[in-house]
């Protein structure tokens, strides 16, 4: 059984899904092209706008993982879902 979530949580959830893409190709790219100043750029950059995008959705929906990468919720609602992996 699925939840009906915002659009907000959805348009956040694909948001991150598609900086994750970008991270991992350039982790792949970066691994072959160690000195590319540019591409290392772009990942930080990245990898900034996904902490800030990770914030925004765990301050509004909760965790996006349950084990300590997230803060610390007023009270437990990780069981609540939907999990991230559910929408």
């Amino acid at each position: 059984m699925t939840k009906l979530v915002p659009k907000e949580y959805e348009q956040l959830m694909q948001e991150l899904q598609a900086l994750d893409f970008v991270l991992v190709e350039l982790t792949l790219y970066l691994d072959t092209h160690p000195d590319d100043e540019q591409a290392l750029a772009e990942f930080g950059q990245f990898a900034r706008r996904r902490a800030a995008v990770a914030h925004q959705f765990e301050s509004r929906f909760g965790p996006l993982l349950e084990f300590g990468r997230g803060p610390a919720p007023a009270r437990w609602t990780w069981c609540e879902g939907p999990w991230p992996w559910q929408v």
